[in-house]
Parts: structure tokens; C-alpha cells; sequence
């Protein structure tokens, strides 16, 4: 009679085993490809219930003794999860427990514009480039995240981010200008303080010296130019900004740019613009708190990376003679090479 007991009793739990094995790993939606989303708050019963509504898990008691098991059964990290066709319910429990939610990449570059981070947003599928330009020009967001400044024009911090799918885009992007007060705090804080300058201010000096700025060693020489200039109330005559909100960031500067009367061009008026011009990294920000010691008043470019710097106007003009005697060189050689390769 025991032996009996025994024997059932055992068929019972092995066709229990067999059931929960088949549950758990053998795939149950037939759809190829879905996307979930678990809610804020929600618990591993409440996201059995979503997987359970959808098809994707058959028996969800079977499930959350597993969760239980795995030590799932706790809050799970909200988003979108992928489902694919051939995921068995144990694949989505460990899908779950690691938060593996859908998140997009955005890349913020270093001297990068709104043009150019609205495009970013638009290729990683986040925000059209219509929507993100609103919200930067936005006063309401400004005011909500005390930006003094037209727009948020240089307070998206450079990096990489990974944005969760579902994430408003004025909760994706005050995560980058949360990134920029996190790192433009304490000691860096304090310093503009030291010197008399404001958040925006820095900035937005921060910002011309990244767009100047190719080698990291010029950075506070560059930087020096400026606040020289300011202290002795000249104007700061930075090149990218005469095409600021004018011309693609990339684009050929000419003369007629820096005659045209806008609010940003340093040609025009005195003193540093309204707001940055764009996306400062970390060295620039640095470089515009900590200028070098030097009476610089002038640089000119000698080739496409380091420029020439001068104290004087004299000394100026005799480097802008030789750059443009250099740059004609140039011209010529480059002449003389199609001439010599089409003879040949």
C-alpha cells in the first residue's frame, strides 16, 4: 500500500516537474516580435498579469512560483521589454529580473549645436527635430530648470546617454542638463564665483573656446585671450559666433558674416553673447575658469589645428600677413601638383 502511495505520489511530482518545465521553457506567444510595457510601481504579479493578458506566459501561477524562486518577485524596473517568438516564459522572467528594458542611444558631442543634437534625437527616434527645438526655446522649461539664458543652448552636457523608451523627451533632456549642474558644481561652482562670473556666463565663454579650440593645450591660452579682452572692455571678435544661429555650425565664415548685426556675434556687440553657441566638454569649462596667465590679446590660425598669439596689434597683423603668405603657398603648390599630374 505504501509502495503505491509512493509510486503515485512520485508520477504526481515528476508530472508536475514536466508541466512547470514545459510552462517555463517552451515559448507560448506565436506572434514574432512585441513589444511590453510595464508601468511605473508595478510588481512581478502585476507584470505576470500584463505577460498573461498578452499571450506571452500560459500559466501564470506557474510563473510567479518560478519568480518566487529566482527571487523576481519584487518591484520590476519599468519600460518597454522586447518579446520575440521564440522567448520562452523563463527567458522573460530573466528578461525582467535584469531590467533589460528598450533604450535608445544618444550621443551628445563635444562643440555639438541644437541643429545638430535635435538631429541626434531624431535618428535615435526620441523626439522629431520640430519637437526638441520647441521645448529648447521653451520659457516654461527654462524657467522649471532655472536656465538664464534664450535657450538650453550649451546646458546638454556632452556624453553618451541611454534613453528608456516611453521617457517624455522633458524628462530625457533635463537628465543631460542635470548631467552639466552635476558636473559644473562644487569646486568648479565655486571658482565662477571667485571670478565674478555666472553659470550662464561661463558656459557660454566655455562654448567659443570649444568651438576655437582643436588642441586640448590651447584651450587656456584661448581662454586668456577672452577675459583679457573683457577686462579691457574690447570686443571678443570670436569668428563662430557671427554665424551663430545664421549658418550651418560647420560652415565657410566670411567677411559679410562678421558685419552681420545679430545678438550673438562678438564683432557687433561687446561683451559675451546672450547664452552659449553650443555644447561645451569638461576641458573648455575648465579652460574658461582657470585661463592661462598670459597678456595675449590676439591669435590668428597657422593650419588648421594651432593659432599664433600676440599681445600687441603689431605683432597681430604681422601673423595675419604671414598666415595669409602661407595659406597663398599653399594655394600655389596645390596649383602646380594638378598641373604636374595632368601633364604626366
Amino acid at each position: 500500500m505504501k509502495k503505491n502511495i509512493l509510486a503515485v505520489s512520485t508520477a504526481v511530482v515528476l508530472l508536475a516537474c514536466g508541466y512547470a518545465a514545459v510552462e517555463m521553457f517552451v515559448p507560448a506567444q506565436t506572434v514574432k516580435y512585441m513589444e511590453i510595457e510595464i508601468p511605473k510601481g508595478a510588481t512581478f504579479r502585476q507584470a505576470a498579469d500584463i505577460l498573461s493578458e498578452a499571450g506571452i506566459i500560459r500559466d501564470k501561477k506557474v510563473f510567479l512560483i518560478w519568480g518566487r524562486v529566482a527571487g523576481v518577485d519584487r518591484e520590476i524596473k519599468a519600460g518597454y521589454y522586447s518579446i520575440w517568438d521564440n522567448m520562452s516564459p523563463y527567458d522573460i522572467l530573466r528578461l525582467l529580473s535584469q531590467g533589460q528594458i528598450i533604450e535608445y542611444e544618444v550621443r551628445i558631442v563635444e562643440g555639438d549645436s541644437l541643429p545638430e543634437i535635435a538631429d541626434v534625437f531624431a535618428k535615435a527616434g526620441v523626439a522629431t527635430k520640430e519637437e526638441f527645438m520647441k521645448l529648447a526655446y521653451d520659457p516654461d522649461f527654462l524657467a522649471a530648470y532655472d536656465i538664464d539664458a534664450p535657450s538650453i543652448e550649451g546646458y546638454i552636457f556632452p556624453d553618451t546617454y541611454k534613453i528608456p523608451k516611453g521617457v517624455s523627451l522633458q524628462n530625457a533632456v533635463g537628465l543631460m542638463i542635470n548631467e552639466m549642474r552635476e558636473k559644473f558644481s562644487g569646486k568648479l561652482a565655486a571658482r565662477a564665483k571667485e571670478i565674478g562670473m555666472t553659470e550662464n556666463e561661463v558656459l557660454t565663454l566655455a562654448s567659443i573656446i570649444e568651438k576655437e579650440a582643436v588642441v586640448d593645450s590651447e584651450r587656456p591660452l584661448i581662454s586668456a585671450v577672452y577675459h583679457n579682452r573683457l577686462s579691457k572692455k574690447m570686443p571678443l571678435q570670436a569668428d563662430p559666433t557671427a554665424i551663430y544661429g545664421v549658418k550651418s555650425p560647420g560652415a565657410r565664415i566670411t567677411l559679410s558674416d562678421l558685419r552681420r548685426k545679430t545678438a550673438y556675434n562678438t564683432y557687433y556687440i561687446k561683451g559675451l553673447p546672450p547664452g552659449p553657441i553650443a555644447s561645451p566638454g569638461m576641458k573648455s569649462i575648465y579652460a574658461a575658469l582657470y585661463p592661462a596667465h598670459v597678456p595675449y590679446l590676439y591669435f590668428v590660425s597657422r593650419d588648421d589645428r594651432v593659432h599664433q598669439f600676440s599681445t600687441t596689434l603689431a605683432e597681430h597683423r604681422d601673423a595675419v600677413r604671414l598666415y595669409r603668405e602661407r595659406k597663398e603657398e599653399m594655394k600655389n603648390s596645390e596649383k602646380e601638383d594638378v598641373a604636374s599630374h595632368g601633364s604626366s
